[in-house]
């Protein structure tokens, strides 16, 4: 199905996609960052906001260039990996299209209860035949109930594979659950996006990141050789389930 049929029918609440309801989160306070203040339980989360982000960026891709498009979409934090950790807005400066653009499509989608924070993988289709996969993790740099959002990757990756992968006729989603207290279990990792205007610094080899409410978490881990570790857990409640294990070989790099 074509990009734009498929946002068009989306946004008509028609297409096939499933979605594990999950409770929502503790109180947000009035952080920037974080939810709303709302009743304990509430969830902000609407992963068809991360659909719709996902198919215009692959859409963008086709229509204005693969690097045009990976520029405009980005946080100025974001994270790429070639095949180490690089700033992408730096990495991606000055950097001409390629002739033809990676074409890819989400199959999974995964979010955090602060509505500001969500993942999509699927499958992706390199020029000259390969085919491969994504993910990419989305942040909101909106709070959750702005007129506008304004939904930004802040780290991608994808790989080459010598089969595709499988997917599943409807684009499945899944919601963290949204009560106990997970900040508890992760200690002093960047929680949110950044504050607008702050630099960003260089990433380094391995690190991790999480929602604003902590229900969706990050991870990054780039060996010497290139091969490297990207996974995404979820609050389960009471822990955290890894939903996304990505294990990149050095060759595949």
């Amino acid at each position: 199905m074509r990009a734009s049929r498929l946002v068009a029918a989306l946004l008509l609440g028609i297409v096939p996609l499933t979605v594990q309801a999950q409770s929502g989160p503790p109180r947000g306070g009035d952080d920037r960052r974080g939810p709303p203040p709302g009743p304990p339980g509430q969830s902000y989360a609407n992963s068809s906001a991360v659909l719709v982000a996902e198919i215009a960026f692959a859409r963008a891709a086709q229509d204005k260039g693969q690097w045009t498009a990976f520029r405009a979409t980005a946080t100025p934090d974001a994270l790429m990996f070639v095949p180490q950790p690089v700033l992408a807005q730096a990495w991606l400066k000055g950097r001409a299209d390629p002739a033809q653009a990676v074409k890819w499509q989400p199959q999974k989608l995964f979010m955090a209860c602060d509505g500001r924070t969500g993942a999509s993988t699927g499958a992706s289709q390199f020029p000259g035949g390969a085919t491969g996969y994504y993910t990419t993790v989305w942040q909101n740099l909106e709070k959750p109930r702005a007129k506008k959002a304004d939904w930004k990757w802040v780290l991608d990756h994808g790989a080459m594979l010598q089969q595709p992968r499988a997917g599943d006729e409807m684009i499945s989603s899944r919601t963290a659950v949204c009560t106990g207290n997970p900040k508890a279990a992760l200690g002093a990792i960047p929680f949110g996006p950044a504050a607008k205007g702050e630099k960003p610094a260089a990433p380094g080899t391995s690190g991790a990141r999480a929602s604003a409410d902590g229900t969706m978490v990050w991870r990054w881990e780039v060996r010497a050789d290139g091969s490297r570790t990207i996974s995404i857990d979820l609050w389960n409640g009471t822990g955290f389930d890894t939903v996304v294990r990505d294990d990149v070989p050095a060759e595949a790099a």
